[in-house]
């Protein structure tokens, strides 16, 4: 009869000693919890950053999109084959410049490399400062599309009313030939939109050539004078 008390109060202490290890492990789950939530919370925002400039280095090299090349150097070999190179230009998102290709068009040999230029003004009463994107159609001869100099992604500032002549050099990569989708290509249309600095779109780089665009791109040039 005298033990009674005894064990009552052991039970007591190891459910006091139980509890007190629960709580020690809810603890120990919540603070994973948080700082599981807060880790993944900081990679998603470091993805974010990462993923503009990882998708436009993924479509540089595989030309997906039309996204042309950019190399260092000329070619080496230059075929009798011809293509015919089209320029269009763009500004979207409320950039106050009259922007253009100096030359419509091209015909270049394969391999052969080309210097044009376009031309961008700035029409409004103020500083205003822009940055191109471009790609090329068909999407396909992204590839073959080699830029040894241009003025796409680099930050722009036009005074109010300057011209800016912005020289684009160029070439067909020779192995274009050899693509059996490109079989009967007659003509690459480059195209390139300004957008304002504050306002460029993460996925700028792969803009397509509408319908529209294309339809008038399509249409005979004609006769200046």
């Amino acid at each position: 009869m005298i033990e009674k008390p005894e064990k009552t109060e052991t039970i007591q202490v190891n459910a006091a000693a139980d509890t007190a290890v629960e709580q020690a492990y809810n603890q120990r789950s919540n603070r994973i919890v948080a700082i599981s939530c807060v880790s993944f919370f900081v990679a998603m925002i470091g993805m974010a950053y990462a993923a503009v400039p990882l998708y436009q280095m993924f479509c540089q090299v595989t030309g997906y999109g039309g996204t042309t090349q950019r190399v260092e150097q000329m070619s080496d070999t230059i075929l009798d084959q011809t293509v015919k190179v089209r320029f269009d230009a763009n500004v979207s998102g409320g950039l106050p410049w009259d922007f253009k290709p100096v030359q419509r068009e091209v015909t270049v040999r394969i391999g052969e490399t080309t210097i044009i230029n376009y031309e961008a003004k700035n029409i409004s009463d103020r500083p205003t400062a822009g940055r191109a994107t471009f790609n090329v159609s068909p999407d396909l001869t992204g590839s073959y599309f080699n830029k040894v100099q241009c003025f796409c992604f680099t930050d722009t500032t036009l005074a109010a009313g300057e011209t800016m002549e912005m020289p684009v050099m160029f070439f067909v990569d020779p192995d274009i030939v050899k693509e059996k989708d490109l079989k009967g290509l007659t003509t690459i249309t480059l195209s390139y939109t300004f957008f304002p600095l504050d306002k460029e779109p993460a996925n700028a780089a792969v803009q397509p050539v509408t319908s529209q665009k294309k339809a008038e791109l399509a249409a005979p040039i004609k006769p200046q004078g």
